[in-house]
């Protein structure tokens, strides 16, 4: 009898161990399920995290002595929604039409392009005949079905993606229009004793995240204008739209330098293919220098993060989400290196 009762404390503990863990795999199981959603969130809360300074800088201002008074939080929001729309259709009103221009003037070109090549190859025996343009397209292996499918994934790919973006754009602005709100409901599932220490770890979390968004525009800058003086020496037409394109590609890592080159080297073939090859050459040694020297360098001066660790990042990452893996890498490391070094403080009792 005694040690049936003995039993009931382990048995109630199992039970309470059991239960626990489904309810772990169950909320598991969910967040996968869900892990398109919850990366959308967590993209929203770091551009928000990120943009609060800036937010709060606006509704401060002191630049106009006229307003006096604080501006509403969702007019500063709405500032910086107006420039980052106005510097985006700018870059569009600028990189569209030379684009078009340069396409049209290389469709006309491909098939001095194909006669070159095939001349050289036929001059050192890789190639028996002439191939027309007419012959290669319709001996291309191609079928109705496939082609109709591979529209379709990537029309729905293209709508998928632009409704995450409108959807990151919006929820960003809520989280900044309610972020107050929702701090303090989540400070207080803290002990009242330890919210200053949550306030400060999210203040630097503020930091570094506001400071990683800075570091992508020195990235760009410095990519873009070393992108311009290469293909301006190089004679490349249209230069300056192609080094905005360069900016703008730098802004996703990995594949972002690699897309953002293809137009300077199709611009630079309507020159010549010797001019190609070199564009080619200046990318290739210019994405080098910035996976192994800038990118590193940089955030580990604006985000504060050590150069191995934005390495290992980007790594890990890109190989957990791809790009977007890739992207959200830094300003995750730098937000995991305050969360473990707040739990080092307080278990050194500092």
């Amino acid at each position: 009898m005694a040690a049936s009762k003995r039993d009931e404390p382990q048995t109630g503990a199992l039970a309470r161990g059991v239960a626990l863990a489904a309810l772990a795999a169950v909320v598991l199981w969910a967040a996968y399920l869900a892990r398109n959603a919850l990366l959308i969130i967590y993209i929203s809360g770091l551009m928000a995290i990120g943009f609060g300074p800036i937010v709060r800088a606006i509704e401060h201002q002191t630049v106009v002595p006229v307003i006096t008074r604080r501006l509403p939080r969702w007019l500063a929001i709405l500032a910086v929604y107006i420039v980052i729309v106005g510097a985006l259709t700018i870059v569009g009103l600028l990189v569209v039409p030379p684009l078009v221009d340069q396409a049209q003037e290389l469709w006309t070109r491909i098939p001095l392009f194909l006669e070159r090549a095939q001349a050289f190859l036929i001059r050192y025996g890789l190639l028996n005949h002439r191939v027309t343009l007419e012959e290669a397209v319709r001996g291309a292996p191609s079928s109705s079905g496939n082609a109709m499918d591979t529209v379709a994934t990537a029309v729905t790919s293209v709508v998928g993606g632009l409704f995450g973006f409108l959807t990151i754009f919006v929820l960003t602005f809520y989280l900044l229009l309610e972020s107050d709100t929702l701090f303090a409901a989540f400070a207080r599932l803290f002990p009242r004793d330890d919210r200053p220490r949550v306030k400060d770890a999210a203040r630097k979390i503020s930091t570094k995240v506001s400071a990683w968004l800075n570091g992508q525009l020195i990235l760009a800058g410095t990519i873009g204008a070393s992108a311009a003086i290469g293909l301006y020496l190089l004679g490349v037409p249209y230069f300056y739209v192609l080094a905005l394109i360069a900016a703008l590609g730098e802004m996703i890592p990995v594949i972002g330098p690699i897309l953002s080159a293809i137009p300077a080297v199709l611009a630079a073939l309507t020159v010549s293919p010797k001019t190609a090859l070199f564009v080619m050459i200046f990318f290739l040694v210019q994405q080098q220098f910035e996976n192994h020297l800038l990118v590193p360098k940089v955030m580990e001066r604006q985000v504060g993060v050590s150069a191995v660790t934005v390495i290992m990042a980007l790594l890990i990452g890109g190989a957990i989400l791809g790009i977007t893996g890739a992207i959200l890498a830094v300003p995750t490391a730098a937000i995991l290196q305050v969360l473990v070094q707040e739990l080092l403080d307080e278990r050194d009792g500092i």
